[in-house]
């Protein structure tokens, strides 16, 4: 079987890439060629675990650029690199038509709440599932289209909120979760393209 091209796309501390990086090297993403991982923000956690794991990294300066022009430079890293899939970690930022056309449904996001409730926010969506009283939240994982979070859902793990939680303490449960499910998500897929 040929290993997936696979770019991670991220903009935050990269606790989940985390995964996926510790994944490949055990082995049980063997199937995965971690190709790159870009970034917006050139100093954030993530550029800097994939640099200590020694792989290739892009940072794409968004100054100066609209969306379309910042979106058509990662475009080119992928063309380039022969990638199969852009994987979205805590990216904080929305594509466009450039990118998503050639990569439809090969692109996926991670979200910290169950779409189609709380689309768009990161830490904020606990604070707002707290708020309302929620008895359990969880994370989604979906393909990317140009209608922010509401692409077809691919994997959802719930979570059970605890009496006491906080955002932060309800925030770590969910990443566990976010954990599973990308690796689930990354299985799926390949075993798609196994059996085309």
């Amino acid at each position: 079987m040929n290993k997936i091209k696979l770019a991670v796309f991220a903009s935050t501390r990269g606790t989940d890439l985390q995964a996926v990086i510790d994944g490949v090297k055990s082995g049980e993403l063997d199937f995965v060629d971690l190709k790159f991982v870009l970034s917006d923000k050139e100093e954030c956690g993530a550029m800097v675990r994939a640099k200590e794991a020694g792989i290739t990294t892009f940072f794409v300066n968004p100054r100066g650029k609209t969306r379309a022009e910042f979106d058509s430079e990662c475009l080119k890293a992928c063309q380039e690199n022969g990638i199969d899939l852009i994987l979205l970690i805590g990216y904080m930022r929305i594509m466009t038509s450039v990118i998503i056309g050639p990569f439809k449904q090969r692109i996926m996001n991670i979200h910290p709440s169950l779409l189609p409730k709380y689309p768009g926010m990161d830490l904020d969506v606990h604070r707002e599932v707290l708020k309302n009283g929620k008895k359990e939240s969880g994370c989604t994982l979906h393909w990317v289209t140009e209608d922010l979070d509401a692409g077809p859902i691919i994997l959802q793990k719930k979570v059970a909120i605890a009496e006491g939680e906080t955002p932060e303490s309800l925030k770590a449960k969910v990443q566990e979760r976010e954990q599973e499910t990308i690796l689930e998500g990354l299985k799926m897929f390949a075993n798609k393209i196994d059996r085309l």
